[in-house]
């Protein structure tokens, strides 16, 4: 039984695919994504055919966190809705097969944008895979939870309320040096809580371009991955993500257009992407948005905190790029404070 997020135990997984999995056939082999900081990701190649094995990682993690089970249900879910997701095959809870749960599905075959900047790609392109990016996450805060069987996913009461504490909890536990900036961001968001107004959705919870598969000719996506953090909340939170990292800087580092003349490569600015959602929402617009981008930037300082702190402790998914991610929080906590003056 292997304790590493680097490597799987590749004769356990063979023997429990071919007693639970029909159809499966080995020989196996497995190649690990290098992208992805929480949950380690495997390519699984048969002679038949590829899946993709998603674990949690092995070791003393934060409560709550990696929550593979629940990835699994909310893809299971999402099955022939609007909304693209890979095929779910089997979810497997037990500790004892390869360290840690997991789950299995199918390897999606297509393109996958590193950030939004799409670089050589044609405007056309950009543009209409903007505007794919932009349809799916309406249809997404347009699922029916009920009929969906998810109404139950997150608890009742204000999403910002509960998310807020989540997370200053968990950048507690994972912090390892004193940052004013976050300590200023997490008072601010509390202090300037907005009411609910009513809205409860199905959320991504890390709406990005780079967490999307698109099809090799064209602009069409074929799923959604990373729902490590969905839950039921407020759509706008998964809006303000879009928004949080098209305001990082430009390069493999950001992958964001800070200072990218957008009209120029036929990409949209804020406002026209946040007013195509509202379209195709029927909504008339969002009032202090800059909440919400603040707490988007607040939420993923937390993260690569606790990425980094993860990577400190041995069990990271990719440790080099863990510890060099938790030089961006006093950055990111920055940003949201600037938001809320927005």
């Amino acid at each position: 039984m292997t304790q590493s997020t680097q490597t799987l135990d590749l004769a356990a997984v063979d023997t429990y695919l071919a007693q639970h999995l029909p159809g499966y056939r080995g020989p196996l082999e497995a190649r690990k994504f290098e992208t992805g900081q929480s949950n380690p990701t495997f390519l699984l190649v048969t002679p038949d055919r590829r899946y993709v094995l998603r674990r949690k990682p092995p070791g003393i993690l934060l409560k709550s966190a990696h929550a593979v089970d629940r990835e699994y249900r909310v893809q299971h879910a999402l099955a022939g809705s609007k909304v693209p997701v890979a095929r779910m095959h089997l979810l497997c809870e037990d500790d004892a097969v390869i360290g840690s749960p997991f789950y299995v599905m199918d390897h999606v075959d297509g393109r996958n944008f590193a950030d939004p900047l799409m670089e050589g790609e044609s405007n056309a392109t950009r543009a209409a895979v903007i505007d794919e990016m932009n349809r799916v996450l309406a249809d997404l805060h347009m699922v029916d939870i009920d009929a969906a069987g998810l109404s139950d996913y997150g608890p009742p009461g204000n999403y910002f309320e509960r998310q807020v504490a989540r997370w200053s909890k968990q950048y507690r536990a994972s912090q390892t040096r004193t940052i004013p900036e976050m300590d200023r961001l997490m008072r601010a968001l509390v202090e300037r809580m907005p009411q609910e107004d009513g809205q409860r959705t199905l959320v991504h919870g890390d709406y990005r371009i780079d967490n999307m598969i698109f099809a090799k000719d064209g602009p069409e996506c074929l799923a959604v991955l990373d729902w490590e953090l969905s839950t039921i909340g407020h759509p706008y939170a998964d809006l303000a993500s879009v928004i949080m990292q098209w305001q990082m800087p430009a390069g493999s580092e950001g992958r964001g257009l800070a200072g990218i003349d957008r009209a120029a490569l036929g990409l949209p600015s804020d406002d026209a992407f946040i007013a195509s959602y509202c379209a195709r929402r029927k909504l008339p617009g969002i009032e202090d948005f800059g909440y919400y981008l603040a707490f988007c930037f607040f939420r993923m300082a937390g993260i690569i905190q606790g990425v980094m702190k993860r990577a400190l402790d041995g069990n990271a998914s990719n440790p080099e790029r863990g510890l060099a991610l938790g030089r961006y929080v006093p950055l990111f906590a920055d940003h949201g404070l600037k938001a809320l003056e927005r």
